[in-house]
């Protein structure tokens, strides 16, 4: 695997994992945030993407931290290793109370728990629940998991309160498929339910769009194509590898997908992806960093930047909520000064934010008023 390609994948996890302990110690996700968001969940493991269910209630896909093993090498860092277990899950928020509605499911985490693999996304419609699952390498990586670990780079189903079972094999389709042509890995991580049967995905190792699910073919709809920034030092620019996080449905019934940009981590070069399946993608907005996740009010578009600055100069990820202007590289700051912030949902004239996106037991969801 090419050195630049590992460093993609680790933007994410790799990046941010000393910075998790200081902010743990320092007492929480959020000592910088804008005061005019109220946290409305905390003590959450690795929170990553938001969901709308019925009546308002808000789900939060935890990533869990980890476990006893089996373990492997970590696909994240190759001098360390992550191991196994249970404890992905997802909280229900609703009423003033956060509740884990979803326990048991398997997580991928180094010692200390931090920036762990596991739950990536969940979309509830009714009692019936779908969680998206990460992984971060492919069908033989799971492998060596044993049964426990099958669950990774999949789509999980159910109704809530009870058991969960595969449904579709994302990782599968990496493994048949390799979409982009580079190295066969997979690590879902966002997705938009169709019709409960059928789900688009961001497939973050993969770096494409992908279908699955329903009586229709698995079939790729995007790959995204490179953006270029300068390498550490100066010099010509060179290709960054377009990484999807996230995809949501727009109002006009297109997809829309955000982007972390790969290795050198070029800061304001990330976009915006119109995406209509048969159809050549298309920018929406550009002039973004380190986008993780989407979310639409009415007709406009509102963006989670992980991080405002570069990977390569910050010691921690402080990122923000932006609201999205198309046709300008000037995208207004909602709520700023997050601790790594991650996923984002709207209801109504309420948005919801995801932050410690890292920590284990750190995590917090957010809420604040939009105009």
């Amino acid at each position: 695997m090419s050195r630049r390609r590992l460093r993609t994948r680790a933007a994410l996890a790799l990046l941010t994992a000393a910075a998790a302990t200081v902010a743990v110690a320092a007492g929480g996700a959020t000592a910088t945030a804008a005061p005019q968001a109220t946290v409305v969940a905390s003590g959450l493991d690795n929170p990553r993407q938001l969901s709308i269910g019925a009546g308002g209630a808000v789900y939060v896909a935890e990533a869990g931290t980890g476990g006893d093993g089996p373990c492997l090498v970590n696909p994240e860092d190759p001098e360390g290793s992550v191991c196994l277990g249970d404890t992905g899950a997802v909280t229900q928020i609703q009423r003033g109370t956060q509740t884990r509605v979803v326990t048991g499911l398997a997580s991928l985490a180094g010692p200390d728990g931090s920036a762990a693999t596991g739950p990536s996304g969940v979309s509830v419609r009714g009692g019936n629940v779908a969680v998206l699952m990460g992984l971060g390498g492919n069908g033989e990586t799971r492998a060596t998991l044993g049964p426990d670990g099958a669950e990774l780079g999949t789509i999980l189903t159910g109704r809530l309160g009870q058991s969960l079972s595969i449904t579709e094999d994302v990782t599968a389709y990496e493994d048949a498929n390799n979409p982009d042509g580079g190295a066969v890995d997979s690590n879902p991580n966002g997705f938009a339910d169709v019709n409960s049967k059928r789900w688009v995905v961001a497939d973050a190792g993969a770096n494409a769009i992908v279908e699955v699910g329903g009586n229709l073919p698995d079939a790729t709809i995007a790959v995204l194509p490179p953006a270029f920034g300068p390498p550490p030092g100066g010099g010509d620019p060179i290709p960054a590898e377009s990484v999807p996080t996230n995809v949501v449905q727009g109002p006009d019934g297109a997809y829309y997908v955000s982007e972390l940009l790969g290795f050198p981590f070029p800061v304001g070069e990330s976009r915006i992806w119109r995406v209509v399946p048969g159809q050549e993608p298309t920018i929406y907005a550009s002039g973004l960093s380190n986008v993780t996740s989407l979310a639409w009010q009415h007709r406009t578009l509102y963006a989670v930047q992980f991080n405002d600055g570069s990977f390569l100069e910050s010691e921690s990820p402080i990122g923000s909520l932006r609201q999205v202007v198309p046709g300008s590289e000037n995208h207004p700051a909602v709520l700023s000064g997050l601790f790594a912030p991650y996923g984002v949902a709207i209801t109504g004239k309420t948005a919801y934010v995801s932050v410690g996106a890292v920590l284990p037991g750190g995590g917090e969801v957010l809420s604040l008023s939009l105009r």
